[in-house]
């Protein structure tokens, strides 16, 4: 195992990675790689396998194989509990390692990826007292003649994409609890941050995953996220990622009308009114919006603020914003790493500069910061002038921009939030009781917060309202996700024959 120090400095050069089934790593032969460029130093880091529609089919296989020989759908609640506490000791030994190739393939800081390691491993462990403690139902109103039971057996087996922004805790907030639940799966990673799920694989290995269980191909979307959506033999899919492109995994999956989960884009308001603590909310905004520099699918984006608050709140967050550290991302001192794509970064400065022509004006940030060769860091923008109806308001840009908006009653900044095709996350700020869980009760989201933002444990679920997804992910909810719902009827004694 590598040790801590080396992890502290940049590679000399790109490891390249491989691809998994049925237990063993793959030989890459004629298959082509994909170079992983670091967004906080401009350097290639990882060379990703681009794997082919033969290797789904194969990897698919290799699960429904397993899956039907049930020596893991098969196994007590107990023994999987067992290799799913296993797994998140070894997570947390290699917890170094595992932050170290986060960091490289997504620029977040370093702090942030072992923050979200740590979080990874703390998924098993809930998920191992559910693997225990997963149950149905018994039905005994039915007479002395009839008994009902409902049982939960596992879907089957699972395909499983994930995106660039948090490939290890998105990862972490759903394989367990599809091992959990007994089923087998096939996961593929973003072609940009597929490192640490390639290391699961040998992870869950060491923790005595049944050979076939935990698949792993990496590759393109249109290759490999289409073949696994489309896959006849696939009988659940989740996906994590756009709306646009969650729209073609759910239509791709209709072709043998496979169960979805999907948890999409967002655009979502942080609601503070003018009795809040107006300083722990401007930190709170300020976290939500900057927190994965912003490309995180419950970031805080519209900023709607009672109009008598508004230019105190402002100056507020201005100050806070101008304080946020953006630095090295192997500083442990960075609180902002760096844009995913030099593409990407693109996309968010044409947003700022639409939202200038729509009628808006920076307040705050507006700009690149310069921090390594090739690097692609975006000060935290704050757009001010912003109506609900405008484009910077209503599309997710997915980065560190925050669009404000004010309002004068709680009914009207209820209107202006749920006023989107989006509703993922919300945040609440005010100190008055009634009016935070009035308001909560009322704004569109699956996942939401009163005075604080982006925080939580793996207990309750999460996933969104409208063209934010379908389904839910995490908690109990999560397990019982990705499982199938059987009744079954028993007679007791002689039967009361139809024909005499």
């Amino acid at each position: 195992m590598e040790q801590r120090n080396q992890f502290t400095t940049i590679p000399e050069k790109a490891r390249d990675l491989g691809f998994f089934i049925d237990g063993k790593w793959q030989p890459v032969e004629d298959r082509g790689y994909m170079p992983r460029s670091s967004p906080g130093y401009g350097i290639d880091v990882t060379n990703v396998v681009l794997c082919t529609q033969g290797d789904v089919d194969r990897a698919v296989q290799a699960a429904r194989r397993t899956f039907d020989a049930r020596s893991w759908a098969g196994m007590t609640g107990a023994g999987r509990a067992s290799v799913l506490l296993k797994a998140a000791n070894i997570i947390r030994e290699r917890v170094e390692e595992l932050a170290y190739w986060e960091m490289l393939e997504t620029g977040k800081p370093i702090s942030q990826a072992r923050a979200e390691i740590i979080d990874g491993a703390g998924h098993y462990e809930y998920c191992a007292g559910l693997a225990q403690t997963l149950h149905g139902q018994t039905f005994n109103t039915y007479g002395d003649d009839l008994f009902g039971l409902v049982i939960r057996e596992p879907v089957g087996v699972v395909g499983l994409i994930t995106p660039w922004n948090f490939p290890f805790i998105v990862l972490s907030e759903r394989l367990p609890y599809i091992l959990a639940s007994g089923n087998s799966l096939i996961v593929k990673p973003s072609e940009m941050t597929s490192a640490t799920t390639l290391f699961m694989a040998d992870i869950l290995r060491e923790a005595g995953l049944p050979d076939g269980v935990f698949n792993v191909l990496t590759g393109t979307g249109p290759v490999v996220g289409q073949a696994i959506s489309e896959h006849a033999d696939i009988d659940i899919i989740s996906f994590t990622g756009s709306t646009r492109t969650g729209e073609a995994v759910l239509k791709a999956s209709a072709s043998n009308f496979k169960k979805a989960s999907l948890e999409l884009g967002g655009k979502n308001p942080q609601i503070v009114f003018a009795d809040a603590d107006l300083s722990d909310a401007a930190d709170g905004v300020a976290f939500g919006m900057c927190f994965n520099a912003g490309q995180c699918c419950v970031s805080g984006s519209r900023l709607i603020v009672e109009e008598k608050a508004k230019e105190e709140f402002e100056e507020l967050l201005a100050d806070k914003l101008s304080r946020v550290r953006i630095g090295d991302c192997l500083d442990p001192s960075s609180q902002m790493g760096a844009i995913v794509s030099v593409d990407h970064r693109a996309k968010i400065e044409s947003y700022v500069e639409l939202g200038q022509q729509e009628g808006g004006k920076v307040i705050a940030g507006g700009k690149r910061v310069a921090i390594n060769d090739g690097s692609r860091f975006y000060a935290p923008t704050l757009l001010g002038g912003i109506t609900n109806d405008m484009r910077v308001a209503r599309e997710e840009i997915f980065g560190p921009v925050l669009s404000v908006m004010t309002f004068r009653s709680e009914e009207e900044a209820i209107k202006i939030a749920n006023d989107s095709p989006y509703g993922l996350a919300a945040s609440i700020w005010t100190k008055n009781i009634d009016k935070a869980l009035g308001t909560i009760r009322k704004v569109n989201g699956g996942r939401t917060w009163i005075n604080t933002t982006i925080t939580g444990g793996p207990g309750q679920p999460l996933g969104g309202y409208k063209q934010s997804g379908i389904g839910r992910e995490g908690g109990l909810t999560g397990v019982e996700e990705y499982t199938e719902v059987k009744s079954v009827h028993v007679a007791i004694g002689k039967r009361d024959h139809w024909v005499k």
